[in-house]
């Protein structure tokens, strides 16, 4: 998923109708892997001997209905998902395919993959299993960061792709990077200084007040700039809760999608 393609991430919030299309849409080239991979339903065998040229049809004219169905089942689990993060409870199998639907237990690998990869590369969340037996699974923030994706309090997206984002922009200008390629590359993702972003919200507040705050960033003028210039450095927690190589692995992984 390159990150020109942040623009348009979920907002899932109190009304689901509008969120799970939001999920839809970045989930359309992940549906179609599941589709491939799922393959087709079984509504009876036949050899292909059986088989005339309506037969060869059917799994084409059957593809994309197959592969929309997938996609709104990934949509229900993400936004399912979000909810037990937000309210930190832990989740199971049993219970997810009660949001799946028994139907699709069938395709539930390929439904629960897709959809722990677009928690994990757009909010900064992973699903981890704690329980094989029982298959039991929590909800956590990814590369070990304790910030919880958003400030204490506040009932909005998870926001630690964004911070890990920032720490490998940081590593990549060689541990300090200018304010103002920061937000250039912010932009490619439709995140602006003073615009108000679905999931990450006042953006310019996180990077210069929040997350300085919790220790994550580190803000300084540039020695010497007049009028003011600025950069960020990694700050005291972000050297304690992860590493340089976590974070470029985790960048090498959503623009390889």
């Amino acid at each position: 998923m390159p990150l020109g393609q942040r623009s348009e991430l979920w907002k899932l919030e109190e009304d689901p109708v509008p969120a799970q299309s939001l999920v839809e849409a970045q989930l359309s080239g992940a549906g179609e892997e599941g589709a491939t991979a799922w393959g087709q339903p079984d509504h009876g065998s036949s050899s292909p001997d059986e088989e005339g040229s309506s037969g060869l049809e059917e799994p084409e004219e059957a593809q994309p209905l197959l592969q929309d169905t997938l996609q709104q089942k990934e949509a229900d689990l993400v936004a399912f998902l979000l909810l037990k993060y937000r309210t930190q409870q832990p989740t199971s199998q049993a219970e997810m395919l009660e949001v799946v639907g028994n139907d699709y237990q069938d395709a539930f690998p390929v439904i629960f993959g897709q959809a722990s990869e677009c928690m994990r590369l757009v909010f900064g969340v992973d699903v981890k299993e704690v329980d094989p037996s029982d298959h039991s699974y929590v909800l956590v923030t990814v590369l070990g960061l304790t910030c919880g994706g958003m400030p204490s309090g506040e009932q909005g997206m998870p926001k630690t792709s964004l911070l890990v984002l920032l720490l490998g922009v940081i590593l990549l200008e060689d541990d300090c990077a200018p304010e103002e390629e920061v937000w250039e590359t912010l932009g490619v993702m439709g995140v602006y200084a003073g615009r108000e972003h679905i999931i990450y919200g006042e953006p310019r507040e996180l990077l210069t007040k929040v997350w300085v705050q919790e220790g994550y960033l580190e803000r300084q003028q540039v020695p010497g700039s007049d009028p003011a210039l600025y950069e960020f450095l990694w700050g005291p927690r972000a050297y304690a809760e992860t590493s340089k190589f976590q974070v470029l692995e985790y960048l090498l992984r959503v623009n390889s999608r």
